[in-house]
């Protein structure tokens, strides 16, 4: 068997979580982890520089990126996809149609693939939901993320000025999703959940204005009952490295004048980034197979065949799916 060849560039959680998972396939393998750092300071034989990432070029079948939606991926990105295929799972509503016009350009001009948003949410999520009331036109959907740790979230803390080390936990409000038929169809998210943020600061940092700052940041906080707790370090190391997460999807809707239907997507994960990081890998060799089929530019999981996603032919998945 002809294996994919896989880079990964970021050697953080999601970079760890990907490892795990290419690891758990059988027609992937390992080319290079592609860090920022000095590879020196990894014991680890596959790490090498970003700095030589065209070395790879005609090696390398698809780059995951395992970088932050605050900063890195708008940055980095972009530049990748000139000569790579890629995937990421970037992660900011709000700027998302304007990313993929981006990357489909750059990727469309090179004859390379970009697979954007390609985690659980957005990702799987997304797709659900769009399953979800394309079954159910007339109806109301809710989306529940957590209680969770959010890398997304957690690593745009992580990028202000001051702040040692931080996480972030979404919190669904129990009321809500309790009594979920009740709810009125126009609720935000900012309306379901509470963000509860613990952080260390470096020496000489004020609590007052980091708070501030976190509560103000656009597209992260500034809409929501956020909580920031200031911590040492050693709570820190001690109550906060597991990464769980999870949510639910739900669509309430009609079929008929007297027939409610209910659908429920649910995730409950005991590690958000390997779990990310499994998605992200099943993007992966769907990309390899569009490029191969010579289609160009950015997709999602929302416009990507869904027999792309597994290693097995159309016959195999028809004999044993249907």
């Amino acid at each position: 068997m002809n294996k994919i060849k896989i880079g990964i560039v970021g050697y953080g959680n999601l970079g760890k979580g990907l490892i795990s998972a290419i690891n758990n396939t059988d027609d992937m393998e390992l080319v290079k982890i592609f860090t920022r750092r000095n590879p020196k300071d990894f014991n680890i034989k596959e790490i090498e520089s970003l700095d030589n990432i065209l070395e790879y070029k005609d090696i390398i079948h698809v780059l995951v990126l395992s970088l932050g939606s605050a900063i890195d991926i708008p940055i980095f990105a972009p530049k990748l996809a000139k000569d790579f295929n890629t995937v990421d799972c970037y992660d900011n509503h709000s700027n998302m149609l304007n990313y993929y016009k981006i990357m489909d350009k750059i990727a469309r001009e090179n004859n390379n693939t970009s697979m954007i948003a390609m985690g659980w949410d957005p990702g799987l999520f997304s797709l659900n939901r769009f399953m979800a009331e394309s079954i159910l036109p007339k109806g109301k959907s809710f989306t529940f993320w957590g209680p969770g740790l959010s890398q997304g979230h957690s690593d745009a803390l992580r990028r202000i000025e001051g702040i040692k080390l931080a996480v972030q936990y979404t919190i669904p409000k129990k009321e809500i999703l309790n009594n979920i038929s009740n709810q009125p169809d126009n609720l935000e998210t900012c309306d379901t959940h509470d963000r509860q943020c613990f952080v260390v600061l470096e020496k000489n940092y004020n609590r007052n204005d980091i708070t501030e700052e976190i509560i103000h940041m656009k597209d992260y906080f500034e809409d929501y009952n956020t909580e920031v707790n200031f911590i040492s370090e050693e709570e820190f190391k001690q109550n906060h490295q597991s990464m769980p997460h999870g949510g639910h999807i739900i669509r309430i809707g009609e079929t008929g004048k007297d027939h409610k239907e209910n659908i429920k997507f649910s995730l409950e994960l005991a590690s958000n980034p390997e779990f990310t990081a499994s998605v992200a890998l099943a993007g992966a060799r769907a990309v390899y197979k569009m490029n191969q089929l010579r289609n160009y530019g950015s997709i999602t999981i929302l416009d990507t065949p869904a027999q792309f996603y597994s290693p097995f032919s159309l016959e195999e998945l028809i004999d044993e799916y249907l």
